[in-house]
């Protein structure tokens, strides 16, 4: 009889590919998910697998070319972020169809924040969709999202390790999967801990400017742009460790990205890759 699992899959950007790894390293190892929560790129990954649609998805990610991410790219002129985050749910829906999140075969929760309260806003029914793009909200990234009197960003401000929302059976074991590669320097200040992996020249459009905007957040270490990015990543990174606290996983991955970072969208199958085998090293001695 499989072990049932009750997974929780962080945010994370491109990271979030590693989940698809670390997803099949545990279906190998005779795991059967029975539940599944995440935020942002967990709550992508997460949702798909539970709808049953990871495979298709999965190839698609896979074969995403620096000009496929850039096309991806829906650029807006809002003040809010330069992304309006449409496009790469409507490709995701060509694939997978929209479904009722109770309805799906796998019980399922994706976390958002609502901007106008500071709250922690879980999505259990309704439009997978729907769920999924609130929560991937990154903020100065994608544009929030109105929802009723809400108005949604990012599951990762609030609960990016969402260990206290995933529904729980007799018997399963918790299973978290994060992603924090960051780290704090020698002066104080906050930063990836990995190196970019490409070089101007084989960088999407998208991925230059993305990067671009960071770096230049990050150079202008007295801005209030610059406090407020490292205060969110701040935040998040604390978020995680008192959920890590509060709520202890029976088994826990920090996925170690190395060279991989959070806008490497084109290199989706060496990113699951480190997600897989990492996850496969950890079960190793694991009793069941």
């Amino acid at each position: 009889m499989k072990k049932k699992v009750a997974l929780v899959l962080a945010s994370g950007g491109a990271k979030g590919f590693a989940h698809i790894g670390a997803i099949e390293a545990l279906e190998d190892a005779g795991y059967e998910i029975s539940s599944i929560a995440g935020a942002s790129m967990g709550a992508l990954i997460g949702g798909i697998y539970a709808a049953g649609g990871l495979d298709k998805v999965k190839e698609w990610m896979y074969d995403l070319t620096n000009r496929d991410v850039f096309n991806l790219a829906d650029f807006t002129l809002s003040p809010h972020a330069f992304l309006k985050g449409d496009r790469v749910i409507d490709a995701l829906k060509s694939i997978v169809p929209d479904c009722r999140i109770e309805d799906l075969p796998i019980p399922y929760c994706a976390v958002a924040t609502d901007l106008k309260t500071g709250s922690e806003v879980v999505f259990r029914s309704g439009s997978l969709y729907d769920a999924i793009r609130a929560s991937i909200s990154i903020p100065m990234v994608f544009s929030p999202v109105e929802y009723g009197d809400m108005l949604l960003i990012d599951g990762a401000m609030t609960n990016g390790l969402p260990l206290d929302q995933v529904q729980r059976t007799l018997g399963d074991v918790l299973v978290a999967v994060n992603l924090d590669n960051y780290e704090w320097d020698e002066e104080g200040d906050l930063h990836p801990n990995h190196t970019i992996s490409q070089t101007s020249e084989e960088a999407s459009t998208f991925q230059k400017l993305s990067r671009k905007f960071h770096a230049g957040v990050s150079a202008l270490s007295n801005n209030y742009l610059s406090l407020t990015y490292d205060t969110l990543l701040i935040l998040m990174k604390r978020n995680t460790e008192m959920a890590l606290r509060l709520t202890p996983p029976d088994i826990y991955l920090n996925v170690s990205l190395g060279e991989y970072g959070f806008y490497d969208y084109d290199k989706a199958e060496a990113i699951s890759q480190l997600g897989r085998v990492q996850m496969k090293g950890v079960l190793v001695g694991v009793d069941m």
